[in-house]
């Protein structure tokens, strides 16, 4: 059950941030809104994943996918498309995250 919440917080988080940038310095309510709530959301999962989940493993996972999906969305919605090193940055983020799913002892609560 983290997993599930760990990942809605990740789409949570996705959301609030996609709607920072369209919010407009906070100037247009519906985006402001949505970002008050979707950060919200997403803090509260955190808070539950991490019963579970060592702070660490959580915190490099729910940031190092959100870099890369804002990257994708800031790419196919805003036309911010990142360089080679940006991608390859990114693709590093992706690998250490596998790494830390795949191969890590880190011992959970």
């Amino acid at each position: 059950m983290p997993y599930i919440f760990l990942s809605v917080a990740i789409v949570s988080e996705v959301i609030a941030t996609t709607a920072l940038k369209a919010s407009a310095e906070f100037t247009k309510p519906v985006p402001s809104v949505i970002v008050v709530v979707g950060y919200a959301i997403s803090f509260y999962l955190l808070t539950l994943v991490l019963r579970s989940l060592p702070v660490g493993v959580t915190y490099a996972i729910w940031a190092g996918m959100g870099i890369f999906l804002i990257a994708v969305i800031g790419a196919a919605y805003y036309k911010e498309i990142p360089d080679l090193p940006g991608i390859v940055g990114m693709l590093l983020i992706i690998a250490g995250v596998v790494v830390l799913q795949g191969f890590s002892k880190t011992p959970a609560a």
